[in-house]
């Protein structure tokens, strides 16, 4: 590891402890350099103006005002090319424009040296065959949960019956073959998952939705128990 990535990486590892200290010895160990390395590494940190300052006493040592810091968005050649992988799977979903928009942040928020080398990558990487293509999810669907609106659907349920309903957005649950809306629905006063390729048409209304608390025991669809979504182990 080259300097300037450690200073990062010192930066890093208080911002996440913040705001208990981490002592030079527990720093020197954990980046495989001499404790001295570390006390110069923190004074050049303090000079460019990072909130770092020394903490007294037996259990003391650096700590960083998280507060007053914002992370580096710094992407690696490979991390970008993991995340544009990982996005080719959101066809379909109603999450696919937002991750469009995700990558080019992604890519803007590179060096220039790096994006290049993110492209070169990305041209290594070979994709045999493509999975099925489902249906683009209108906006009015993808961004139900987050414009809290009540929505009209005109549905077709698996028996090919047709109806008009007036829904309020809970959630999305996404199966080994559909992704659905998990709604509250006014014409059946209870909890019903839609799948997305079976709406014909939805309208948001200007209608704000109220907050309903929903656990996984009230839903109920076709295959297998659902499990919710966390974006940190």
């Amino acid at each position: 590891m080259n300097r300037t990535d450690r200073l990062y990486a010192i930066v890093e590892e208080l911002r996440a402890v913040a705001p208990r200290p981490r002592s030079a010895s527990w720093l020197a160990d954990r980046f495989e350099v001499s404790r001295r390395t570390i006390e110069r590494d923190i004074g050049a940190l303090q000079q460019t103006g990072v909130p770092v300052w020394a903490e007294p006493g037996r259990t003391g040592g650096y700590c960083l005002d998280r507060a007053r810091t914002l992370p580096p968005v710094n992407f690696s050649p490979d991390e970008a090319v993991a995340v544009a992988v990982a996005l080719g799977g959101l066809a379909g979903t109603p999450f696919a424009g937002g991750g469009a928009t995700a990558l080019r942040k992604i890519l803007a928020a590179m060096r220039d040296d790096d994006e290049t080398a993110a492209h070169e990558l990305a041209a290594r990487v070979h994709l045999l065959g493509a999975p099925p293509q489902a249906a683009p999810v209108p906006a009015a669907l993808a961004d139900a949960i987050s414009a809290r609106r009540v929505l009209r659907l005109r549905y077709t349920d698996r028996a090919g019956t047709a109806t008009t309903r007036d829904v309020e957005p809970l959630g999305f649950v996404g199966s080994s073959t559909a992704w659905y809306l998990l709604a509250w629905c006014r014409l059946r006063d209870g909890i019903r998952a839609f799948r997305l390729d079976r709406v014909d048409r939805v309208t948001a209304t200007s209608e704000r939705a109220p907050r309903r608390t929903v656990r996984p025991e009230d839903v109920q669809v076709p295959e297998g128990d659902l499990r919710t979504l966390t974006l940190l182990d």
